[in-house]
């Protein structure tokens, strides 16, 4: 998003959480809408201001059925022409996982190298390892090394592929990442270019349906509850036996339901995280 006029849609959402705002996110997909911010107690939509169609934005609103929040106020305002890299340039610092995985953007210079380095760009996708569930994912490729040398990994919703990246440099055989964002895809595939994993790492813009295209020893999906919920059983169908699932982007207290739909479909607990009430868990298939 560079030097280009753009609409902000702040939606106003009764109870606010982020739960709710991801929700509304999920609804919004299929307008084109390039970035989204969780500002309590908005969600906050950004789209080209020649694509905006207020009426487009009501018909999608208007088939959210949803029991647990409700949209209370919708505002757009027009944000003049900027340098969206220089914003998010300015907001963005390295970050360390377990001082073993350095994320940082390439304008960060002369930074002490961890074992794994990675760049990105986010170009208006999300995952710049920022938020703990990102940060937990990545802790648990790290703490699962010896299962993902050599192996084929799935990053399922796959943002700005900090993890599919992560696994690449880790040594796995290879990755595929999905992202139901067309941005997310392309950015995912320009950040495995320029961390130089692109020979071992293919990125798609679609859903769970494409896991069928083939098996996979790891599988990692950071959405959120109601995805995870409803996509667990094909993310079993896609493991090999005996594969790795870590799913994360819901909270501790959606732990024991998460756990019991994988349960359900042949896969058994082997561990959690969790930062903030945020929830990182970990199966394995039977």
């Amino acid at each position: 998003m560079n030097s280009q006029e753009y609409i902000e849609v702040s939606i106003r959402i009764e109870p606010y959480s982020d739960e709710n705002a991801e929700i509304l996110m999920a609804e919004l997909e299929e307008l084109p809408f390039e970035s989204f911010s969780m500002e309590e107690p908005c969600l906050k939509c950004y789209i080209p201001k020649e694509a905006y169609s207020l009426q487009m934005l009501k018909l999608a609103l208007g088939g959210l059925e949803e029991d647990s929040f409700a949209v209370t106020d919708i505002s757009a305002n027009l944000i003049p022409a900027t340098n969206w890299n220089a914003l998010w340039e300015s907001n963005f610092t390295p970050i360390v996982v377990d001082g073993k995985c350095t994320v940082k953007a390439s304008f960060h210079k002369g930074l002490k190298k961890t074992r794994f380095n990675i760049t990105i760009d986010p170009k208006m996708a999300f995952g710049t390892g920022h938020h703990q569930t990102t940060y937990m994912m990545c802790r648990a490729l790290l703490q699962n090394e010896a299962s993902v040398k050599g192996k084929v990994v799935m990053d399922m919703g796959c943002g700005t592929a900090i993890l599919a990246i992560l696994a690449a440099k880790m040594g796995a055989a290879h990755v595929y990442g999905i992202d139901i964002d067309a941005v997310a895809a392309v950015s995912a595939f320009d950040n495995a270019r320029l961390n130089r994993v692109s020979r071992h790492v293919e990125t798609y813009c679609g859903d769970a349906s494409l896991l069928q295209m083939g098996k996979y020893d790891i599988l990692l999906a950071n959405i959120n509850r109601n995805i995870l919920i409803q996509d667990i059983p094909t993310y079993s169908r896609s493991l090999r036996k005996g594969g790795l699932l870590f799913v994360s982007g819901f909270y501790t207290e959606d732990l024991p339901m998460i756990r019991g739909v994988a349960e359900s479909n042949g896969l058994g607990f082997i561990s959690e995280d969790a930062m903030d009430n945020w929830c990182c868990a970990g199966f394995r298939k039977q």
